[in-house]
C-alpha cells in the first residue's frame, strides 16, 4: 500500500510534466603534500596541460586565503580539480569501495529487483541515456530523504524505517537497497561514506562561496540545511568487439546539474576526460591515489553568474579494463531558487541567467537520463536572459511545477 501511494504520487508528477510540455517516453584517501608537489602543479599554474591538484589541509582554517584563490582559479579555468589532504577517513573509503564492487557482482535478479523506474529515479539501472545516447555502464543511485534531514530523526541510516515509507519520499522518489541477506553490510557502508561526502562537500562549498565574494555560510540554507544530494555507484564493463559502427562511450559529454561533484574513481583505469574550453581539447584525468576529483556543476555556474565553469566531461569505454567510479552530487534543496549572486554581477550589467528552480531542473534532467526524449535534455543555456514576457512565462512554468509537487507531497 505504501509503495502504491508513492507510485501514484510520482505518476501525478509525471502527468504534470507532460502537461507542462516535456513528455517522457519509455525506454585510499590521503596523500601527502610532497607526493602532490612531485607529480602535479597546483591551480595557480598557468598551464592547461592537466587538471589542477589542490592541497586541502587548510580547508577548515579561519582564513584559508591561499586555498580560496586556488579553488576559485580552478573553478574558473577548468571546473575540474583534484583534492588531497581532504580528511576523509581511509577505512570508510576502503569499505565503501569494497561494497561497491561486491554490489555489481550480485546476480542480475537481485539488481533488477531494485531497478529504478520512470517515476522513481533511485535504484539500479543499466539503460541510462546521456545526450540521447545509451551509456555503457551499470549504476545505482541513492540519496538524502526528508527523514535524513529531520533533526529529530536518528541519522542517515534510519534503521527500522522501510525505504518505501512515505516519509522518505521526495521529488527523486525513494531509495532502493539490496537486503541485508543479499548484501551484508552494504547499507551501512553506503551511508557512512555518504555522510563523509556530505560533510566534505559542505566545507568545499564554503570555500567556493568565499571565492564568489560572499560569506562562507552563504549556501548553508540553500545547500547544507535542505540539500537533495545523491550518491551514484558506476560500473563500466569491458567493451568487447562488436558490430557497432560507432564505438559507444561510457558516458557521453555532459555537465553535472547540481552545485558540485566529489568523485572517487579507479586509480588504474583512466577513462574520464574533461574538455578544455579554451583550446577545445579533451584531457584525461589521471587520478592521484587517495585524491578525490571535484567538478563544478551547472548551479555553481548560475550562482556565480558564469565566473565558475561547469565543464563538459565524458567517460571513454575501455576494451581492456573494467572501471568503477563513485560520484557524490551535492545538490540544492528542491525548492531553492538559483540565480546569479549580486556580488558576481558587474556594475551596470544584467545577470547572465534567469532564475532556475532546482526541483524543476532536476526532474527535467532525469527525464532525459531515463529515456530518449527526442531532444537534448535541459541545460542552463535554456535559462540565459531572454525578453521579459518570455522570462515571466518560464518562471511561472517552473513555479507551477513546484506548486503541484508540493501539493502532491502534502497528500502522501
Amino acid at each position: 500500500a505504501k509503495v502504491g501511494a508513492l507510485e501514484g504520487f510520482m505518476a501525478c508528477l509525471r502527468k504534470l510534466n507532460v502537461r507542462l510540455g516535456r513528455q517522457i517516453r519509455p525506454r585510499n584517501m590521503l596523500c601527502s603534500y610532497e607526493t602532490v608537489r612531485r607529480t602535479r602543479q597546483f591551480s595557480s599554474t598557468k598551464s592547461f596541460e592537466d587538471v589542477p591538484v589542490i592541497d586541502c589541509s587548510s580547508l577548515e582554517d579561519e582564513k584559508p586565503d591561499k586555498l580560496v584563490e586556488e579553488i576559485r582559479e580552478a573553478c574558473s579555468k577548468w571546473g575540474f580539480f583534484q583534492i588531497v589532504n581532504h580528511g576523509v577517513d581511509l577505512e570508510t573509503s576502503r569499505k565503501f569501495r569494497e561494497h561497491t564492487v561486491n554490489f555489481f557482482n550480485l546476480p542480475k535478479s537481485v539488481k533488477y529487483g531494485i531497478r529504478r523506474s520512470e517515476e522513481n529515479s533511485r535504484g539500479f539501472f543499466d539503460d541510462e541515456f546521456t545526450k540521447r545516447k545509451r551509456d555503457w555502464k551499470e549504476g545505482l543511485d541513492f540519496g538524502v530523504t526528508p527523514l535524513c534531514l529531520d533533526p529529530k530523526a536518528s541519522g542517515f541510516t534510519l534503521d527500522g524505517i522501510p525505504d518505501d515509507d512515505p516519509r522518505h519520499s521526495n521529488l527523486d522518489g525513494f531509495n532502493r537497497f539490496p537486503s541485508e541477506v543479499e548484501a551484508p553490510g552494504f547499507r551501512r557502508a553506503m551511508w557512512d561514506y555518504f555522510r563523509a561526502m556530505t560533510a566534505l562537500a559542505e566545507r568545499v562549498a564554503g570555500v567556493m562561496a568565499l571565492g564568489m565574494g560572499v560569506d562562507r555560510d552563504f549556501f548553508a540554507e540553500k545547500l547544507k540545511d535542505s540539500h537533495s544530494s545523491f550518491l551514484r555507484l558506476n560500473y563500466y564493463p569491458i567493451l568487447h568487439e562488436d558490430s557497432a559502427a560507432e564505438k559507444p562511450l561510457g558516458i557521453s559529454p555532459h555537465t553535472d546539474a547540481g552545485f558540485l561533484t566529489l568523485l572517487l574513481q579507479d586509480d588504474s583505469c583512466h577513462s574520464l576526460q574533461v574538455l578544455n574550453r579554451f583550446n577545445q581539447q579533451w584531457y584525461t584525468v589521471h587520478p592521484i591515489p587517495g585524491a578525490l576529483t571535484v567538478n563544478t556543476g551547472d548551479m555553481a555556474q548560475v550562482w556565480s553568474n558564469g565566473r565558475y565553469h561547469a565543464p563538459l566531461h565524458r567517460v571513454l569505454a575501455n576494451r581492456e579494463k573494467t572501471r568503477y567510479s563513485m560520484p557524490f552530487f551535492y545538490n540544492p534543496g528542491y525548492f531553492t531558487e538559483v540565480k546569479p549572486i549580486e556580488a558576481c554581477i558587474e556594475d551596470g550589467q544584467a545577470p547572465a541567467y534567469d532564475p532556475v528552480y532546482w526541483g524543476y531542473f532536476r526532474w527535467q534532467r532525469f527525464a532525459g537520463d531515463y529515456a530518449d526524449l527526442g531532444e537534448d535534455e535541459i541545460q542552463i543555456s535554456d535559462f540565459t536572459m531572454i525578453p521579459e514576457q518570455r522570462r515571466e512565462r518560464r518562471i511561472e512554468h517552473q513555479k507551477a511545477f513546484m506548486r503541484d509537487f508540493d501539493g502532491k507531497r502534502q497528500k502522501v
